[in-house]
């Protein structure tokens, strides 16, 4: 019997082992898939706990509740991938063998690699919101906070759902003004970015909501380390932005598994062809989701577009075929943006997010780049279609490839 072994059972992870194990006779395919956790994290949702919007409740299940019957669920820490001879090794000294590995491990927070983010004010004045105990923890902070100086930082790049941390700051601007307390609070938005997202249109967009609920930005900011004593950030070329509490989002790493493993960049994102899916040095790996050095963005909605990419290659490779599903970069996204309203990305590694309507041109329902209450509700409902649709590996009413239509096409 042939054998797959998926590595993370993550939003990435679990669209596969769905899609495999429909696609797949159980008779010649042995499907596994190995995760040393076992609670399955809406990630999107904890941008929301800070506000009172979501609970701990909304935003956890088992993971089990979304593996198919008809494959083996491991849950261990993986030590190393030892890919000369097609085998894992588990910590505990044990070993999976495979014929197929598919990578998805992920991406996590690693505040312990900036000096000072996790000293004394750590969960106390300083937070993050990329994990279910630093959101709870800002939300315990927020019901009793007064006011004052509130940071946003962005630590470095890339990072998961690039739009969050303007999420973060526009529902803070909501969340004060209807708390009454808004004129008691400066909100301060710091990225190592040139402007508030990477490309121009939607950078000329976004700065211009920023500016209407008085967010102050300050761009091209390198963060080297955080100053517990004098509530202050201090940046590579000594910028200083003081604060009196500050939400960030650390500097994002791969697995160290990866690094054992010999597999991947710097950061220990897997070293992965960007358009077939598949990792560059070994023919039988393939990569997906944030464990992936691909240059779009860290989201749900890249897993989502590229699973659909990779199963095909994957099937072609198990059939000695050529890899021609390509995949584009494409990423969607919905910003929420504060008061019931909300607006959207959609974009892939050659067009950057334009205006117009999605998905259907000239009707939408949503608008791309426009600040709207129905832009809101498509935020809302995708929580339920994450866990009922998307990682049970069924199918959405939106391409894997992004299109133009709808679109407009924008000059300055």
């Amino acid at each position: 019997m042939k054998k797959i072994l998926i590595l993370g059972g993550g939003t990435a992870g679990t669209i596969m082992v769905n899609k495999l194990r429909k696609a797949l006779e159980r008779e010649e395919w042995e499907i596994t898939i190995v995760d040393q956790h076992r609670t399955h994290y809406y990630q999107p949702g904890f941008l929301f706990i800070p506000f009172d919007i979501y609970t701990r409740h909304d935003v956890v299940k088992p993971k089990g509740d979304f593996f198919p019957a008809g494959v083996n669920v491991v849950y261990a820490a993986i030590d190393r991938i030892e890919a000369d001879r097609n085998r894992v090794h588990l910590e505990g000294g044990t070993f999976l063998q495979y014929d197929f590995l598919i990578i998805a491990t992920g991406t996590q927070t690693r505040p312990d690699q900036t000096p000072g983010l996790k000293d004394a004010l750590w969960y106390k004045e300083i937070f993050d919101f990329y994990t279910i105990e630093g959101a709870v923890a800002l939300r315990d902070f927020f019901r009793k906070w007064e006011g004052g100086r509130l940071v946003m930082n962005i630590a470095d790049l890339p990072y998961k759902c690039p739009v969050a941390p303007l999420e973060f700051i526009f529902l803070a601007d909501a969340y004060f003004t209807k708390k009454g307390m808004r004129d008691k609070v400066d909100i301060t938005y710091v990225t190592p970015l040139p402007g508030a997202f990477t490309k121009p249109v939607a950078t000329r967009m976004l700065s211009e909501l920023l500016q209407e609920k008085n967010i102050h930005i300050v761009p091209e900011f390198y963060l080297e380390r955080i100053d517990n004593e004098n509530k202050k950030l201090i940046s590579y070329d000594e910028q200083e932005v003081p604060f009196d509490v500050l939400a960030i989002v650390p500097l994002n790493m791969g697995s160290d598994m990866i690094a054992r493993s010999g597999l991947g960049d710097d950061l220990n994102y897997v070293l992965t062809d960007k358009h077939t899916l598949r990792s560059e040095k070994y023919e039988n790996i393939f990569v997906l989701g944030d464990a992936a050095n691909l240059p779009t963005s860290k989201a749900g909605s890249v897993a989502h577009f590229s699973a659909e990419i990779l199963f095909e290659n994957l099937m072609s490779a198990i059939e000695g075929r050529p890899l021609l599903a390509k995949f584009d970069g494409h990423a969607n996204c919905y910003i929420e943006t504060g008061f019931g309203k909300g607006s959207l990305i959609d974009f892939n590694y050659e067009t950057e997010p334009l205006p117009g309507t999605f998905p259907l041109p000239g009707v939408g329902p949503f608008g791309l780049l426009k600040n709207t209450k129905m832009n809101h509700y498509g935020k809302v409902l995708f929580r339920w279609i994450y866990w009922h649709i998307l990682l049970k590996g069924k199918e959405l009413p939106v391409e894997a490839e992004m299109t133009m239509a709808g679109k407009k096409l924008w000059k300055f």
